[in-house]
């Protein structure tokens, strides 16, 4: 949560709220004037965690403190994510084998990146209306990619393109 997202102090609209002391221990709950009063006498603030809680969770605690260790839970939880790509690559329905076996190994090297790959295969003009033309180049080129990437969106028509969604297979980063 976001500076403004705190509710500190007076800002705090319940009657009522369960207040959790500086050292983390669960001290009750108290009428609003009484929990203030608390912080107020240990020269801290009273801070809203739980709003949604009945009776809502105020902790007292030093606001600007406070403010940093959630930045950097909020930093650390950042590192922690994984953000997978999706690259696209297209083919032709007139596209050579020697070609395929070239995009297939670029497709096979961002697989092994952890990278989500698009296969398009293009249908130009009448091209488009032979389906069983694009679905002989996509079923080439899937089984090209073998074990190194699972069908994670089975081929489907996109207008006239033919479009399918391979990730990294797991069962072969485990291996690794």
């Amino acid at each position: 949560m976001h500076k403004s997202f705190w509710r500190v102090g007076r800002q705090i609209r319940a009657e009522q709220v369960r207040v959790i002391d500086e050292e983390g221990r669960q001290i009750g709950v108290f009428p609003i004037y009484q929990a203030l009063k608390l912080a107020e006498e240990k020269g801290l603030d009273l801070v809203e965690v739980a709003p949604d809680a009945n009776p809502p969770v105020c902790k007292i605690v030093d606001f600007g403190k406070f403010l940093y260790e959630q930045k950097k839970k909020e930093k650390e939880a950042k590192k922690k994510q994984k953000v997978i790509e999706v690259k696209e690559i297209q083919f032709s329905p007139t596209i050579q084998d020697h070609d395929i076996e070239i995009k297939v190994k670029k497709i096979k090297e961002w697989l092994s990146d952890s990278s989500k790959v698009k296969i398009n295969i293009r249908g130009v003009g009448r091209e488009g209306m032979h389906e069983e033309v694009l679905r002989s180049v996509m079923d080439k080129v899937i089984t090209a990619i073998g074990d190194v990437g699972v069908l994670e969106k089975q081929p489907y028509k996109e207008g006239r393109n033919l479009v399918c969604i391979v990730a990294p297979n797991p069962k072969r980063r485990k291996a690794e």
